[in-house]
């Protein structure tokens, strides 16, 4: 065993491939969506930020309209005010609040918007947290993959 065998192993199975000549391709590469500009893949990063301002924009609106609330029952109401408003958003515009600010949309793999069942189905898994947490090589989480959906930059 030497350092090679370690640093492949702390890299990961990808890192590893690489090295073997094995080619990944870009992110969205296998879905048929450009490497970069519009109607590419939203990177991790910009879609994180997009979900702490629809996280934050939740507890401002529970702040202001419960504040005499325990902690308890307003954590459970942020939850409650962040699922309405991604579920509501994304039907209506494609994006929830946070999304909208950051360019991002959420379509169909097809290109096409998602239908209010799928938003809703997307929405519940994305409250469950876990499935949002484990994502494919193209950056779709278990929540995305389960409705075919896919978040693509508008520009």
């Amino acid at each position: 065993m030497d350092r090679r065998d370690i640093g492949s192993w702390l890299q990961g199975p990808k890192a590893t491939l690489s090295e073997q000549g094995i080619e990944f391709g870009y992110v969205g590469e296998r879905l048929g969506f450009p490497e970069a500009g519009p109607n590419s893949v939203a990177r991790m990063g910009r879609r994180l930020i997009a979900l702490c301002l629809d996280w934050f924009a939740s507890m401002a609106v529970a702040g202001l309209i419960f504040p005499a609330v325990t902690y308890n029952t307003k954590s459970l109401l942020i939850l409650v005010i962040f699922a309405l408003q991604v579920f509501v958003l994304t039907t209506l515009t494609g994006s929830s609040f946070g999304q909208r600010i950051l360019k991002i949309r959420i379509i169909n793999i097809s290109g096409s918007r998602l239908s209010m069942p799928r938003v809703l189905v997307r929405t519940l898994l994305l409250c469950w947290v876990i499935p949002a947490l484990i994502w494919d090589r193209d950056g779709r989480g278990l929540h995305d993959r389960a409705v075919a959906s896919v978040a693509v930059r508008i520009r």
